[in-house]
């Protein structure tokens, strides 16, 4: 974060210094949330958590270096202390779970507009470019190729993992400093008017459109209302701004007459102003194709697995060509770009030769398609084809159509001809997945409903043999990741869920 003193601070936040002996004092680290992470110079969060309140952590964190706290109440130790509205509510309640008198809703109110203050410090300073992405799926995937693509053009601020809601997005803006150049966001939706909203805490120049999928249906209710919020990011652009949308999507496509900023469109549509020709996969679901841009063609291969990267990676190099660089520049930068981002797509081979693929982050209808057509790739390449698992949970917020998803699911693993599916959960969703794959044509144990983790394990270690490819794929709810850190010897720890916060959206 830019340096600011108390008194600033609190003008900003329109809150009150409690018990701090010098209003001047300043702070010149970071704002943090987890009172573990707390250094010399930062500003703590004091937020209520699932576990524990942000504010009986607070003296701890001004003993570990912080200058003050923010707060909704006085906390004994230098605070700036913002009090709760009548009925206030964070957007979406999708982090502060327990926020029984609206003091996380006032504390996140003030990170938001602390986050807008610096964001548009260094936006008016000519410095900052901010980014922003959205999308009902691979939103994670492209923020990490966006900030390779643009790092040879210097500083850049992107958040770990998942932070794309009204807590991650404000904390990651106040990652930015003077010295930052691109500042990359993803932007989180439940419902309509939170992407809008977002956008105001950190207003992009350029933003991107992905898609328009199915996650999230079951609190939209139908893909027109996604169309809708999705597109709250090119309606937040000023005219001087750049929207990139995806040309092979007619819902993203349609939103052009939406912005008042110049559209550049992606995809494999001939169509599309930057797009790729000849797309291939190699053995291990890679992707190399030609990149086609108005400044001129250059063949790019990618690190990352998945046919589905292709269209990610032309978004970010339609950002990064209008940020400066050229062809060349994008296409060596995108060959380098690996996963960063952990547990999506994260493909190991482990000692005994099974190779894991883990894109256990998060699950909805459209990633769990990319996911077994990506493994059944990497299982039939080569000369000796080896076999395909596919270990897939419950994908989440379905709503009414959550039956019909995973059903269909079920029979595209068939029609894939993946070699093994291993259901897991007992709800009606995961058999409908399973009775699906039955009803599709499986035999005997192609398919396979198992009641929990623990069983699929078992089921794993009995009967997974050297060359197996696996995939494992599911909403982060259910808990898969266990499975694929089982596999390949890691730790089972949920990605990107800090002490105090909820898992990040998606």
């Amino acid at each position: 974060m830019i340096v600011m003193t108390l008194r600033e601070l609190a003008e900003i936040v329109g809150g009150t210094l409690h018990d701090v002996p010098d209003p001047e004092a300043p702070v010149t680290g970071a704002v943090e949330f987890d009172s573990r992470k707390i250094g010399p110079g930062d500003l703590f969060l004091a937020l209520p958590g699932a576990r524990a309140d942000g504010h009986d952590f607070a003296a701890r964190a001004v003993a570990d270096g912080a200058v003050a706290v923010l707060a909704a109440r006085p906390v004994g130790v230098p605070a700036v202390v913002v009090q709760p509205q009548p009925g206030q509510v964070s957007a979406g309640a999708m982090v502060v779970e327990h926020d029984t008198d609206g003091s996380g809703a006032a504390v996140l109110a003030a990170l938001g507009a602390l986050a807008r203050a610096v964001v548009q410090r260094l936006s008016a300073a000519g410095t900052l470019t901010v980014v922003g992405v959205t999308g009902s799926s691979g939103k994670t995937s492209t923020k990490d190729l966006l900030a390779a693509v643009l790092r040879p053009l210097g500083s850049v601020v992107a958040p770990p993992g998942s932070f794309n809601n009204e807590l991650g997005h404000p904390w990651t803006a106040l990652r930015a400093t003077a010295d930052t150049r691109f500042l990359v966001l993803e932007l989180s939706a439940r419902g309509p008017g939170h992407i809008a909203a977002l956008a105001e805490i950190a207003p992009p120049a350029i933003g991107v459109v992905l898609n328009v999928g199915t996650a999230h249906l079951g609190e939209f209710g139908s893909r027109e209302a996604i169309a809708k919020t999705k597109g709250e990011l090119v309606e937040a652009l000023p005219a001087t701004g750049l929207a990139v949308l995806n040309a092979d999507d007619p819902q993203v496509a349609a939103m052009a007459p939406r912005t008042a900023a110049r559209v550049v469109t992606v995809g494999q549509a001939s169509t599309a102003t930057i797009r790729a020709t000849d797309v291939r996969l190699d053995e291990h679901a890679r992707a190399a194709f030609t990149l086609h841009t108005p400044a001129g063609s250059v063949p790019v291969r990618l690190a990352v697995h998945g046919e589905h990267q292709v269209g990610n990676a032309l978004s970010a190099a339609a950002v990064a060509l209008e940020c400066g660089a050229d062809p060349d520049t994008v296409a060596a930068a995108l060959g380098g770009a690996a996963a960063a981002s952990a547990r999506r797509m994260d493909v190991r081979t482990t000692a005994t030769g099974v190779t894991v693929v883990n894109d256990s982050y998060n699950a909805n209808p459209d990633s769990v398609r990319a996911a077994l057509k990506a493994l059944v790739t990497m299982a039939r390449a080569g000369d000796r084809p080896r076999r395909s698992w596919a270990v897939l949970g419950e994908m989440g917020e379905l709503g009414p159509e959550s039956v019909v998803e995973h059903d269909s699911i079920g029979r595209l693993a068939v029609r894939l001809d993946v070699d093994r599916l291993v259901v897991v959960g007992t709800g009606r969703p995961p058999r409908a997945m399973h009775q699906g794959a039955v009803m599709e044509g499986s035999w005997g144990e192609e398919s396979v409903l198992v009641p929990d983790i623990g069983a699929a394990i078992a089921l794993l270690d009995a009967e997974v043999a050297a060359g197996d490819v696996v995939l494992v794929k599911a909403s982060q709810s259910v808990g898969l990741w266990e499975v694929a850190d089982h596999l390949t010897g890691g730790s089972a720890v949920p990605p990107d869920a800090p002490a105090g916060s909820t898992e990040a959206a998606r």
